[in-house]
């Protein structure tokens, strides 16, 4: 029976921990939509069968059956079943009942604009805060962050608010990519865009790189991946973080 109890208690401790992967990207060059991220998601949706899927930033404007057909096929590799969320008649209902989420890339901005619009965006933080598995990629990345103001969408659509998930304590900027001395474009590098940001904001900033991405366990948060990641502070010079850096003093 004490044995019981010890492991219903550490087994509920366990689910109000944070447990989310916010990846960079969904596909790397030359590979397969959501392939080099599988064995991890093998792992981390272990306990669930089902996993819900937010199609709301639709790349290229896909609809959001095409898209969620094209995440099941992936999932499908490791025999998870996926269902969106516009096939629920309630979201938030469909959002608190979820044994995981899955949040996808595309536009930020409409993203963002529809979880509001579905009044689903506290809800969707409080889940996730609770310990219901969350991967985002791309937008569903930037969600994470305590705004989605560093994302590089274009602002195609007028969202009510720049707030987001607040589930780490600093922004991102997925698909970071460093400027090329040898290029010839004139234009905006990331770095440049951030800088931007910081003339009016303090929030920390982390440039995530194609293939990385960040584990959040409870309180830890931690950089994966093969390569670093590039840490923005307002005032200071930027700092490079090597994948396994704890980034849990980030705030």
């Amino acid at each position: 029976m004490i044995l019981y109890l010890y492991n219903h208690i550490f087994i509920q401790k366990y689910k109000n921990m944070k447990n989310i992967i916010i990846a960079s990207t969904s596909t790397l060059h030359g590979g397969q939509y959501l392939e080099y991220l599988l064995p991890q998601l093998r792992i981390h949706f272990q306990e669930c069968t089902n996993i819900l899927f937010i199609p709301y930033a639709r790349p290229n404007g896909i609809s959001h059956e095409e898209y969620t057909a094209k995440v099941a096929l992936a999932f499908a590799k490791i025999n998870k079943t996926i269902k969106g969320i516009h096939e629920f008649e309630d979201p938030a209902a469909a959002i608190k009942n979820a044994e995981g989420i899955f949040t996808g890339g595309g536009n930020t901005f409409l993203l963002v604009s529809q979880l509001y619009k579905n009044n689903i965006m506290t809800i969707l933080a409080d889940v996730v805060k609770n310990g219901t598995p969350y991967l985002g990629t791309s937008a569903g990345s930037n969600i994470c962050g305590l705004t989605m103001q560093t994302t590089n969408d274009m602002p195609i659509i007028y969202p009510p608010s720049f707030q987001t998930l607040g589930l780490i304590p600093f922004n991102l900027n997925a698909h970071y990519i460093e400027a090329n001395p040898e290029s010839k474009h004139m234009g905006e590098t990331r770095e440049t865009r951030i800088n931007e940001f910081h003339a009016f904001n303090s929030c920390p900033v982390i440039g995530l790189r194609e293939g990385s991405w960040i584990e959040v366990n409870g309180d830890q948060i931690t950089l994966k991946g093969n390569l670093s990641a590039t840490l923005f502070r307002k005032n200071q010079n930027q700092t490079e973080l090597q994948t396994e850096t704890d980034l849990s003093y980030i705030k």
